[in-house]
Protein backbone atom coordinates (compact mmCIF):
# COMPACT_ATOMS: atom_id res chain seq x y z
CA UNK A 1 0.00 0.00 0.00
CA UNK A 2 1.04 3.46 -0.51
CA UNK A 3 2.07 5.74 2.38
CA UNK A 4 0.29 9.17 2.43
CA UNK A 5 3.13 11.69 1.94
CA UNK A 6 2.07 15.81 1.99
CA UNK A 7 4.58 17.15 0.46
CA UNK A 8 4.94 17.03 -3.34
CA UNK A 9 7.22 14.88 -4.82
CA UNK A 10 10.00 15.25 -7.85
CA UNK A 11 9.13 12.38 -9.98
CA UNK A 12 7.20 8.72 -9.79
CA UNK A 13 7.60 5.37 -11.73
CA UNK A 14 5.36 3.74 -13.60
CA UNK A 15 3.71 0.94 -12.42
CA UNK A 16 1.28 -0.38 -15.33
CA UNK A 17 0.74 -3.79 -15.35
CA UNK A 18 0.03 -5.19 -18.97
CA UNK A 19 -2.16 -7.91 -19.33
CA UNK A 20 -2.05 -11.32 -21.53
CA UNK A 21 -3.57 -11.01 -24.55
CA UNK A 22 -7.44 -12.42 -24.98
CA UNK A 23 -10.47 -11.46 -25.75
CA UNK A 24 -22.58 2.91 -21.51
CA UNK A 25 -27.95 15.40 -17.01
CA UNK A 26 -30.16 12.57 -15.28
CA UNK A 27 -33.78 15.11 -16.59
CA UNK A 28 -35.30 16.81 -13.52
CA UNK A 29 -38.05 13.68 -13.55
CA UNK A 30 -39.03 11.91 -10.29
CA UNK A 31 -39.46 9.11 -11.78
CA UNK A 32 -35.44 8.43 -12.10
CA UNK A 33 -34.84 8.32 -8.24
CA UNK A 34 -37.76 5.82 -7.98
CA UNK A 35 -36.65 3.93 -10.28
CA UNK A 36 -33.32 3.98 -8.90
CA UNK A 37 -34.42 2.49 -5.70
CA UNK A 38 -36.21 0.08 -7.13
CA UNK A 39 -33.29 -0.88 -8.76
CA UNK A 40 -31.04 -1.19 -5.68
CA UNK A 41 -33.59 -3.04 -3.54
CA UNK A 42 -32.85 -6.07 -6.13
CA UNK A 43 -35.34 -4.82 -9.46
CA UNK A 44 -33.52 -5.09 -12.80
CA UNK A 45 -32.27 -1.39 -13.59
CA UNK A 46 -32.06 0.57 -16.24
CA UNK A 47 -29.74 3.17 -17.04
CA UNK A 48 -30.03 6.54 -18.14
CA UNK A 49 -28.95 10.64 -16.89
CA UNK A 50 -27.04 12.80 -17.42
CA UNK A 51 -26.19 15.42 -14.55
CA UNK A 52 -25.15 15.12 -10.71
CA UNK A 53 -25.94 11.77 -9.53
CA UNK A 54 -25.74 10.80 -5.93
CA UNK A 55 -22.44 8.70 -4.00
CA UNK A 56 -23.09 5.39 -2.96
CA UNK A 57 -21.94 3.06 -0.29
CA UNK A 58 -21.30 -0.47 -1.27
CA UNK A 59 -20.53 -2.75 1.98
CA UNK A 60 -22.22 -5.32 1.07
CA UNK A 61 -20.09 -9.29 0.73
CA UNK A 62 -23.11 -10.59 -1.53
CA UNK A 63 -25.14 -8.95 -4.45
CA UNK A 64 -28.10 -9.18 -2.47
CA UNK A 65 -31.23 -6.14 -2.56
CA UNK A 66 -31.38 -3.50 0.39
CA UNK A 67 -33.08 -0.44 1.23
CA UNK A 68 -30.73 3.43 0.09
CA UNK A 69 -30.12 5.20 3.09
CA UNK A 70 -27.88 8.60 3.74
CA UNK A 71 -24.93 7.07 5.48
CA UNK A 72 -23.40 3.74 4.71
CA UNK A 73 -24.68 0.77 6.53
CA UNK A 74 -24.02 -2.60 7.07
CA UNK A 75 -26.67 -4.49 4.57
CA UNK A 76 -26.05 -7.07 1.93
CA UNK A 77 -26.79 -4.08 -0.72
CA UNK A 78 -23.42 -2.56 -2.26
CA UNK A 79 -25.52 0.83 -2.96
CA UNK A 80 -27.33 3.07 -0.75
CA UNK A 81 -27.14 5.94 -1.04
CA UNK A 82 -25.43 9.68 -0.13
CA UNK A 83 -25.59 12.59 -1.53
CA UNK A 84 -22.33 13.92 -3.32
CA UNK A 85 -20.45 14.19 -7.11
CA UNK A 86 -20.32 16.49 -9.64
CA UNK A 87 -22.02 17.12 -12.62
CA UNK A 88 -22.09 15.85 -16.45
CA UNK A 89 -22.86 17.69 -19.19
CA UNK A 90 -26.85 18.96 -19.87
CA UNK A 91 -29.28 16.17 -21.51
CA UNK A 92 -29.83 18.79 -24.32
CA UNK A 93 -26.29 18.32 -25.35
CA UNK A 94 -26.31 16.56 -29.34
CA UNK A 95 -24.37 13.14 -29.07
CA UNK A 96 -21.44 13.17 -31.39
CA UNK A 97 -20.05 9.33 -31.09
CA UNK A 98 -23.37 8.14 -31.85
CA UNK A 99 -23.24 9.70 -35.29
CA UNK A 100 -20.13 8.83 -36.58
CA UNK A 101 -19.75 8.54 -40.05
CA UNK A 102 -19.01 4.47 -40.62
CA UNK A 103 -20.96 2.41 -38.32
CA UNK A 104 -18.59 0.36 -36.27
CA UNK A 105 -17.90 -3.46 -37.39
CA UNK A 106 -19.40 -2.15 -40.85
CA UNK A 107 -18.67 -0.68 -44.23
CA UNK A 108 -22.12 1.01 -43.47
CA UNK A 109 -22.27 4.99 -43.53
CA UNK A 110 -24.94 6.89 -41.74
CA UNK A 111 -26.93 10.24 -42.97
CA UNK A 112 -25.16 12.96 -41.83
CA UNK A 113 -26.97 14.48 -39.45
CA UNK A 114 -25.77 18.14 -38.15
CA UNK A 115 -25.90 19.60 -34.71
CA UNK A 116 -28.95 21.31 -35.52
CA UNK A 117 -31.08 18.29 -36.99
CA UNK A 118 -30.47 15.72 -34.04
CA UNK A 119 -33.38 16.45 -31.73
CA UNK A 120 -36.58 15.40 -33.08
CA UNK A 121 -38.49 18.31 -32.68
CA UNK A 122 -36.35 19.79 -35.42
CA UNK A 123 -38.81 19.23 -38.88
CA UNK A 124 -36.93 17.02 -41.41
CA UNK A 125 -39.36 15.81 -44.06
CA UNK A 126 -36.80 14.57 -45.95
CA UNK A 127 -34.86 12.09 -43.51
CA UNK A 128 -34.09 9.28 -44.68
CA UNK A 129 -31.63 7.14 -42.52
CA UNK A 130 -30.22 4.16 -43.34
CA UNK A 131 -31.71 0.87 -42.14
CA UNK A 132 -29.30 -1.75 -40.05
CA UNK A 133 -29.00 -4.32 -38.06
CA UNK A 134 -26.02 -6.57 -38.07
CA UNK A 135 -26.14 -10.14 -38.99
CA UNK A 136 -24.04 -11.12 -35.89
CA UNK A 137 -26.86 -9.24 -33.40
CA UNK A 138 -29.66 -11.08 -35.52
CA UNK A 139 -30.98 -14.76 -33.92
CA UNK A 140 -29.80 -14.61 -30.67
CA UNK A 141 -31.11 -15.25 -26.94
CA UNK A 142 -29.46 -11.73 -26.34
CA UNK A 143 -31.01 -10.25 -28.89
CA UNK A 144 -35.04 -9.27 -30.31
CA UNK A 145 -36.47 -10.11 -33.20
CA UNK A 146 -37.68 -7.77 -35.90
CA UNK A 147 -40.64 -5.55 -35.00
CA UNK A 148 -43.82 -7.00 -36.33
CA UNK A 149 -42.41 -10.41 -35.58
CA UNK A 150 -43.28 -9.71 -31.75
CA UNK A 151 -45.01 -6.81 -29.51
CA UNK A 152 -42.52 -6.04 -26.99
CA UNK A 153 -43.64 -3.58 -24.23
CA UNK A 154 -41.46 -0.26 -24.13
CA UNK A 155 -41.02 2.03 -21.34
CA UNK A 156 -41.84 -0.92 -18.64
CA UNK A 157 -40.51 -3.65 -17.56
CA UNK A 158 -41.24 -6.78 -20.11
CA UNK A 159 -41.05 -10.15 -18.70
CA UNK A 160 -37.18 -10.27 -17.61
CA UNK A 161 -36.27 -7.09 -20.32
CA UNK A 162 -36.16 -4.29 -18.62
CA UNK A 163 -37.24 -1.88 -21.66
CA UNK A 164 -37.09 1.87 -19.09
CA UNK A 165 -35.21 4.20 -19.89
CA UNK A 166 -33.84 6.99 -16.61
CA UNK A 167 -34.04 9.61 -19.42
CA UNK A 168 -37.98 9.10 -19.04
CA UNK A 169 -41.00 8.03 -21.27
CA UNK A 170 -39.02 7.56 -25.01
CA UNK A 171 -41.44 8.21 -27.95
CA UNK A 172 -42.22 5.08 -29.99
CA UNK A 173 -43.04 5.51 -33.80
CA UNK A 174 -44.37 3.49 -36.14
CA UNK A 175 -44.28 0.65 -33.34
CA UNK A 176 -40.15 1.43 -33.00
CA UNK A 177 -38.59 3.24 -30.32
CA UNK A 178 -36.90 6.50 -30.91
CA UNK A 179 -33.62 7.65 -29.44
CA UNK A 180 -34.04 10.32 -26.66
CA UNK A 181 -30.91 11.97 -27.81
CA UNK A 182 -32.48 12.16 -31.34
CA UNK A 183 -31.22 11.01 -34.63
CA UNK A 184 -28.47 9.10 -35.47
CA UNK A 185 -28.79 8.52 -38.92
CA UNK A 186 -29.49 4.88 -38.91
CA UNK A 187 -32.33 2.96 -38.30
CA UNK A 188 -32.42 -0.74 -36.68
CA UNK A 189 -30.47 -2.11 -34.03
CA UNK A 190 -26.98 -2.06 -35.50
CA UNK A 191 -24.87 -4.42 -32.96
CA UNK A 192 -26.75 -3.82 -29.87
CA UNK A 193 -29.37 -6.53 -29.10
CA UNK A 194 -32.70 -4.91 -27.86
CA UNK A 195 -34.81 -2.48 -29.12
CA UNK A 196 -34.81 0.47 -27.26
CA UNK A 197 -32.63 1.17 -23.91
CA UNK A 198 -29.74 -1.80 -23.22
CA UNK A 199 -28.37 -1.44 -20.24
CA UNK A 200 -24.79 -2.05 -18.84
CA UNK A 201 -22.74 -2.17 -15.86
CA UNK A 202 -19.08 -0.31 -15.89
CA UNK A 203 -17.11 -0.80 -12.55
CA UNK A 204 -14.39 1.25 -12.22
CA UNK A 205 -11.96 0.10 -10.11
CA UNK A 206 -9.10 2.71 -8.36
CA UNK A 207 -5.96 2.73 -6.56
CA UNK A 208 -4.00 4.96 -5.92
CA UNK A 209 -0.43 5.36 -7.83
CA UNK A 210 2.70 4.78 -5.73
CA UNK A 211 6.38 6.16 -6.40
CA UNK A 212 9.40 3.53 -6.07
CA UNK A 213 9.80 4.35 -2.54
CA UNK A 214 6.34 3.39 -1.47
CA UNK A 215 5.16 6.60 -1.14
CA UNK A 216 1.83 8.18 -2.70
CA UNK A 217 2.78 9.94 -5.97
CA UNK A 218 2.05 13.49 -6.78
CA UNK A 219 1.12 14.49 -10.32
CA UNK A 220 4.24 17.55 -10.94
CA UNK A 221 2.19 19.91 -12.41
CA UNK A 222 -1.12 19.53 -10.58
CA UNK A 223 0.64 18.49 -7.80
CA UNK A 224 -2.72 16.07 -6.83
CA UNK A 225 -2.41 12.99 -6.11
CA UNK A 226 -2.68 10.48 -8.75
CA UNK A 227 -5.43 8.00 -9.44
CA UNK A 228 -4.71 4.67 -11.51
CA UNK A 229 -8.06 2.20 -13.01
CA UNK A 230 -8.01 -0.70 -14.29
CA UNK A 231 -8.80 -0.56 -18.12
CA UNK A 232 -9.05 -2.83 -21.04
CA UNK A 233 -8.40 -2.63 -24.52
CA UNK A 234 -11.71 -3.44 -26.49
CA UNK A 235 -10.92 -5.98 -29.03
CA UNK A 236 -13.80 -4.72 -31.45
CA UNK A 237 -12.60 -1.41 -31.76
CA UNK A 238 -8.90 -0.96 -30.38
CA UNK A 239 -9.73 1.97 -28.09
CA UNK A 240 -8.98 1.18 -23.74
CA UNK A 241 -12.31 1.18 -21.93
CA UNK A 242 -13.47 0.73 -17.90
CA UNK A 243 -14.34 -2.86 -18.01
CA UNK A 244 -17.95 -3.20 -18.19
CA UNK A 245 -20.58 -5.27 -20.16
CA UNK A 246 -24.35 -5.80 -20.44
CA UNK A 247 -27.02 -6.65 -17.57
CA UNK A 248 -28.87 -10.06 -18.15
CA UNK A 249 -32.28 -10.32 -18.21
CA UNK A 250 -33.17 -10.06 -14.44
CA UNK A 251 -30.28 -9.54 -12.98
CA UNK A 252 -29.27 -7.12 -10.63
CA UNK A 253 -26.61 -4.28 -11.57
CA UNK A 254 -24.42 -5.19 -8.63
CA UNK A 255 -24.24 -8.74 -9.40
CA UNK A 256 -23.52 -7.46 -13.40
CA UNK A 257 -20.60 -4.84 -11.70
CA UNK A 258 -18.47 -7.96 -9.91
CA UNK A 259 -19.46 -10.29 -12.57
CA UNK A 260 -18.17 -8.18 -15.49
CA UNK A 261 -15.14 -7.14 -13.78
CA UNK A 262 -14.02 -11.03 -13.11
CA UNK A 263 -14.57 -11.55 -16.62
CA UNK A 264 -12.94 -8.95 -18.63
CA UNK A 265 -10.38 -7.38 -16.18
CA UNK A 266 -9.10 -11.20 -13.95
CA UNK A 267 -10.28 -13.47 -16.47
CA UNK A 268 -12.16 -15.33 -13.62
CA UNK A 269 -13.04 -17.81 -16.27
CA UNK A 270 -10.70 -19.19 -17.08
CA UNK A 271 -8.82 -20.15 -14.06
CA UNK A 272 -9.25 -23.39 -11.48
CA UNK A 273 -12.09 -22.98 -9.21
CA UNK A 274 -9.93 -22.68 -6.18
CA UNK A 275 -8.23 -19.43 -7.82
CA UNK A 276 -11.31 -18.59 -8.67
CA UNK A 277 -12.81 -18.60 -5.39
CA UNK A 278 -9.62 -16.33 -4.15
CA UNK A 279 -10.51 -13.83 -7.06
CA UNK A 280 -14.31 -13.42 -5.93
CA UNK A 281 -13.25 -12.98 -2.79
CA UNK A 282 -10.62 -10.16 -3.59
CA UNK A 283 -13.32 -8.76 -5.58
CA UNK A 284 -16.20 -9.29 -2.53
CA UNK A 285 -13.80 -7.51 0.01
CA UNK A 286 -13.17 -4.17 -2.29
CA UNK A 287 -16.74 -3.84 -3.21
CA UNK A 288 -17.73 -3.77 0.79
CA UNK A 289 -15.60 -0.78 0.44
CA UNK A 290 -17.34 2.75 0.20
CA UNK A 291 -18.43 3.03 -3.86
CA UNK A 292 -19.44 5.77 -5.68
CA UNK A 293 -22.12 6.27 -7.92
CA UNK A 294 -20.67 7.77 -10.70
CA UNK A 295 -22.65 8.08 -13.73
CA UNK A 296 -26.32 6.66 -14.37
CA UNK A 297 -28.02 7.33 -17.73
CA UNK A 298 -27.22 7.23 -21.65
CA UNK A 299 -23.91 6.97 -23.16
CA UNK A 300 -22.89 8.41 -26.14
CA UNK A 301 -21.91 5.19 -27.92
CA UNK A 302 -21.13 4.69 -31.56
CA UNK A 303 -23.34 1.46 -31.71
CA UNK A 304 -26.64 3.69 -30.97
CA UNK A 305 -28.87 4.11 -33.60
CA UNK A 306 -32.29 5.73 -33.73
CA UNK A 307 -34.31 2.72 -32.74
CA UNK A 308 -31.41 1.01 -29.86
CA UNK A 309 -29.29 3.11 -27.73
CA UNK A 310 -26.77 2.32 -24.88
CA UNK A 311 -27.53 3.59 -20.51
CA UNK A 312 -25.28 2.44 -18.29
CA UNK A 313 -24.62 2.86 -14.44
CA UNK A 314 -21.00 3.38 -13.57
CA UNK A 315 -19.31 2.64 -10.08
CA UNK A 316 -16.32 3.61 -8.88
CA UNK A 317 -14.44 1.39 -6.13
CA UNK A 318 -11.30 2.33 -4.45
CA UNK A 319 -8.18 0.26 -3.33
CA UNK A 320 -7.50 3.24 -1.04
CA UNK A 321 -4.94 0.95 1.04
CA UNK A 322 -3.74 -1.39 -2.53
CA UNK A 323 -3.93 -4.55 -0.43
CA UNK A 324 -7.16 -5.92 -2.42
CA UNK A 325 -7.17 -6.61 -6.32
CA UNK A 326 -4.07 -3.83 -6.37
CA UNK A 327 -1.84 -7.01 -5.38
CA UNK A 328 -3.91 -9.55 -8.10
CA UNK A 329 -2.21 -9.90 -11.40
CA UNK A 330 -4.17 -8.79 -14.42
CA UNK A 331 -5.21 -11.02 -17.08
CA UNK A 332 -7.17 -10.05 -19.97
CA UNK A 333 -10.74 -12.17 -20.83
CA UNK A 334 -13.92 -12.07 -22.57
CA UNK A 335 -14.12 -8.90 -24.79
CA UNK A 336 -10.48 -7.94 -23.48
CA UNK A 337 -7.90 -8.11 -25.57
CA UNK A 338 -5.21 -6.20 -23.04
CA UNK A 339 -5.53 -5.01 -19.25
CA UNK A 340 -3.06 -3.04 -17.48
CA UNK A 341 -3.24 0.00 -14.20
CA UNK A 342 -4.00 2.95 -16.22
CA UNK A 343 -2.92 6.95 -14.66
CA UNK A 344 -6.23 8.40 -14.67
CA UNK A 345 -5.23 11.80 -16.50
CA UNK A 346 -7.13 13.86 -19.40
CA UNK A 347 -4.84 13.27 -22.01
CA UNK A 348 -5.69 9.20 -22.40
CA UNK A 349 -7.94 8.77 -24.69
CA UNK A 350 -11.26 6.68 -23.85
CA UNK A 351 -13.90 4.44 -25.18
CA UNK A 352 -17.30 6.25 -25.88
CA UNK A 353 -17.93 8.14 -22.60
CA UNK A 354 -15.98 6.90 -19.98
CA UNK A 355 -13.46 9.93 -20.20
CA UNK A 356 -16.20 11.67 -18.79
CA UNK A 357 -16.80 9.31 -15.72
CA UNK A 358 -13.16 9.15 -14.84
CA UNK A 359 -13.25 12.61 -14.67
CA UNK A 360 -15.92 12.40 -12.21
CA UNK A 361 -14.02 9.76 -10.15
CA UNK A 362 -11.27 12.48 -10.44
CA UNK A 363 -12.89 15.27 -8.70
CA UNK A 364 -14.77 13.10 -6.19
CA UNK A 365 -11.03 11.36 -5.27
CA UNK A 366 -9.21 15.11 -5.36
CA UNK A 367 -6.96 13.41 -7.33
CA UNK A 368 -5.03 14.77 -10.93
CA UNK A 369 -6.95 14.96 -13.97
Amino acid sequence: PCRDVTTPLPGYVSTRLRGMSRSAALRPKWTGPLRLALALLGFPLPAGSLGPRPALVCPAPDPLGGPPARKPLALASRCSCTTGGPGMPSAASAHVKSRSSVYPGSTVKRLPVSDAQVDWSHSWPEYRPVQYTDPSAMNKPWSDPDIGSFSPKFNRVDGAVDRTSFEGSYRVEKGKPLNPRGRTGLTGRGLLGRWGPNHAADPIVTRWKCDASGARASHPLSKKPVLQFVSIKRKDCGEWAIPGGMVDPGEKVSLTLQREFSEEALNSLQVSPAEREKINERIRNLFKSSGFQVYTGYVDDPRNTDNSWMETVAVNFHDEQGNSVSELPLQAGDDAGQVQWVDVDSSFPLYASHSHFLELVAKERKAHW
